[in-house]
């Protein structure tokens, strides 16, 4: 299995200094992932650093808690896009969609998806902090507003992707949008497995190890 392609190479913690983007970069490129994924800080000198490359960038939106304004994540996005980045992984807003406000929710994905246009938008549902029905309707409101991807978790809350909420998410979008697994992916048999659940896509900081084996 070529994972390497399946893998956005990412470094999002708050210490991330240039010289740790650069060293990302250079990775990305000499591994041929399939994108950086990075803070929306740094979204213009990876761009700069992966021009002609055919690595993407992947910047976060609304990261890592989904709280934020709906304008403010546009606002965001289109600054990223503006930036160079090519996809764009919003986390969405947790709390009303617990509270079962479902038109709040979808109104705030299209919103990001509208600003990201022509980036396709991948939406972190952060499934520890959900009920298996909350992750359906999560997965469904993020189909209704054009996301690309549904995608487990930010790797900064109480856990990262399983085996399980991966097989869920694909059982509910079927072939109407993508899945990514991220958070807690270490080694390659735990990325096989997620891939072999219905993952498209793998979050990564371990990526180098992974593909290495």
């Amino acid at each position: 299995m070529e994972l390497n392609k399946l893998i956005d190479h990412t470094i999002l913690k708050a210490d991330a200094t240039e010289a740790d983007v650069e060293r990302l970069c250079a990775e990305a490129k000499e591994y041929g992932f399939a994108t950086v994924c990075v803070n929306s800080c740094w979204t213009a000198r990876a761009a700069e650093l992966l021009e002609g490359s055919g690595v993407g960038i992947t910047t976060v939106v609304g990261f890592p808690l989904g709280a934020m304004s709906t304008a403010g994540k546009a606002d965001e996005t289109e600054v990223a896009v503006a930036d160079g980045a090519t996809e764009i992984d919003m986390v969405i807003n947790i709390g009303r969609l617990k509270m079962g406000d479902d038109d709040f929710v979808r109104r705030d994905i299209a919103a990001v998806v509208d600003a990201a246009a022509p980036a396709q938008v991948k939406v972190i549902i952060e499934c520890c902090l959900l009920t298996d029905d909350e992750k359906v309707r999560a997965c469904e409101l993020s189909v209704a507003a054009g996301a690309a991807f549904v995608k487990t978790s930010t790797g900064f809350s109480t856990g990262g992707a399983t085996v399980e909420d991966v097989r869920l998410m694909r059982a509910t979008v079927g072939d109407r949008c993508k899945v990514k697994a991220a958070g807690g992916i270490h080694t390659r048999q735990e990325a096989e497995a997620l891939v072999a659940a219905g993952a498209d896509r793998l979050g990564c900081s371990a990526g180098i190890a992974i593909v290495n084996g």
